[in-house]
């Protein structure tokens, strides 16, 4: 067993003082040794003890390998001051924070920055200041177009997930402005999260104390725009260089997996110094081999703070590690459960896949998935009743999430099954996947759920990815709609299956039927809705997959 090198003093509370006189508070672990020592600088809105634990290990690690680690309230949270606003003070308040961090005693003058999600994006918008002290960066799981990457999935609010956090966020600053009243309904229903409200948008909670967080920012604003700019990483960084070192960190079952990709392709694009991405099998939080109701097995476990470390090493400290030198993308295989490494994100060649039917393909799962375009036009018409929505199994934007079994909901009359024949040979996949639905329906407005699965030769149904899309209006030919990006290797004898359903509740909530904006939305308006697919002759349903040209590749 490796021991850390230094013994560890802190954490001793600093501070400093932004330019519009705003003070932020952090905490500082040191190696307790002489010398000068690289910083590690995390800003954060959860009260800066908790550090990214949930995922992270604790500063004090990181310390005893031989750097300043500083961890920092941002602008009003925890004990800083000033006015709490959803990123928007984050460029100007991040690379003030990186220099001042620098110029710290015992600081050698270079800075990483390293965290998750909210910790993520503080070290993107820092990035966009410009801090000329800024050396290298580990985001992990970051948004990168707020409104695409994290609020909203093909023009649908991400339901469970934004009203959990949004619940979340108002219920601390409500403990911090001493409002036990609303802290104590908040924390009440973030407990029950209330997705059965009269009008789903706003629960009474939410109604009354929304105001304390983004939440309304975020339901009344559903379509990209100025709001949204004012908060990505995406627009605070256009037309800049990235050109600083970043280990890019994300998960296949993460809710902000595309936000990752985005932010790495930008980043690769834009930057002539290193980029690595790594994608493993994970869910947001926490990481381990078992990932929703399947063991991924001791490959999956994640060894994160190591990697971290040598990326730092490398280049916070000079250390001739070798990172830099290493594939610059490994990805996790979801159905190998094993590594694979590419030189760059994979450009696989497609593969188009047409849904046929009998007719049947709900109530029988008879669908199928096959090279060949039907000649003849086919359909398949199925019913979504409000009062019971297809539920959320596995995936990215509720619990449980992860990998599941999820037979039992294909077997629901509401879910169109199309299923490939087994696999004559090992089938590899490996990126983005994409459905174009020839769909209609009855009323104003209906959603589309689209879910890959890997079926077992015993008949057990395993998630890939998924996507998500409202449609508003008649659509005018097919409907495209994005599935999330992937990497598996399906053994010979195993099959693929399209799952289709008109609602993922409550990942996403229930649409009305009536074009109403979600946020005017009531559930006493719902509607049956009747949705016919199509399928060949002059109007096919296709799926797009990313083949790539063998399995081999594994380490």
């Amino acid at each position: 067993m490796n021991r850390p090198p230094f013994a560890v003093t802190g954490p001793e509370t600093v501070s400093m003082t932004t330019r519009d006189g705003v003070r932020l508070d952090a905490d500082l672990y040191r190696p307790d040794a002489a010398g000068e020592f690289p910083v590690l600088l995390m800003r954060q809105p959860y009260g800066r003890r908790i550090a990214s634990t949930v995922v992270f290990a604790h500063p004090r690690w990181y310390a005893a390998q031989g750097y300043l680690v500083v961890i920092q309230d941002v602008r009003g949270r925890g004990s800083s001051e000033g006015r709490f606003r959803l990123f928007a003070d984050d460029v100007a308040d991040g690379g003030e924070s990186v220099s001042w961090a620098a110029r710290l005693p015992g600081s050698s003058g270079r800075v990483g920055m390293y965290g998750f999600s909210y910790q993520a994006n503080t070290q993107l918008l820092a990035l966009a200041s410009g801090a000329p002290e800024l050396a290298a960066l580990c985001p992990t799981m970051t948004g990168w177009d707020m409104h695409s990457d994290w609020a909203y999935e093909g023009g649908a609010f991400c339901f469970a997930g934004g009203l959990g956090w949004g619940i979340q966020m108002a219920a601390e600053q409500a403990r911090l402005a001493g409002d036990e009243e609303a802290f104590q309904a908040l924390f009440a229903a973030s407990r029950a999260l209330p997705v059965h409200a009269a009008r789903p948008a706003w629960p009474p909670v939410m109604e009354k104390y929304g105001h304390y967080g983004h939440y309304p920012d975020w339901i009344e604003n559903p379509a990209p725009g100025d709001y949204w700019d004012g908060i990505a990483p995406r627009a605070a960084l256009e037309g800049k260089a990235m050109d600083v070192p970043m280990l890019h960190i994300g998960g296949w079952y993460d809710s902000f997996l595309m936000g990752t990709l985005n932010c790495y392709r930008a980043a690769r694009a834009r930057s002539s110094a290193p980029q690595k991405l790594v994608i493993g099998p994970w869910t947001h939080l926490p990481w381990g081999r078992r990932v929703g109701g399947v063991d991924f097995g001791p490959e999956a476990v994640a060894a994160i703070d190591r990697l971290q470390l040598a990326w730092f090493d490398r280049f916070l400290k000079g250390v001739e590690n070798g990172i830099e030198d290493e594939s610059p993308v490994r990805l996790f295989d979801l159905a190998a459960r094993t590594w694979r490494t590419f030189e760059d994100w994979p450009q696989p060649r497609p593969l188009a896949l047409f849904t046929d039917s009998d007719g049947l393909a709900a109530t029988t799962q008879s669908g199928v998935l096959a090279a060949d375009r039907p000649a003849e036009m086919a359909e398949d018409s199925f019913v979504h009743d409000p009062w019971r929505p297809v539920p959320f199994l596995g995936g990215h934007n509720a619990q449980p999430g992860g990998m599941q079994e999820r037979g039992a909901v294909d077997d629901r009359s509401d879910v169109l099954c199309f299923t490939t024949a087994p696999l004559d040979r090992d089938m590899c996949l490996a990126g983005e996947v994409s459905l174009t639905l020839s769909v209609s329906a009855d009323c104003p407005s209906f959603d589309i759920s689209a879910i890959l699965s890997q079926v077992t030769p015993e008949g057990k149904v395993y998630n890939l990815t998924q996507g998500y899309r409202r449609v508003d209006g008649v659509p005018v030919g097919p409907v495209t709609l994005s599935l999330r990006a992937l990497c598996a290797t399906l053994p010979a004898g195993h099959a693929l299956r399209l799952s289709i359903a008109a609602a993922n509740f409550p990942a996403f909530a229930v649409n009305p039927g009536t074009g109403q904006a979600f946020a005017e939305a009531r559930s006493i308006d719902n509607q049956v809705v009747t949705l016919t697919v199509t399928h060949g002759g002059t109007a096919p349903s296709r799926l797009d997959l990313p083949l790539c040209p063998s399995a081999t590749g594994f380490r």
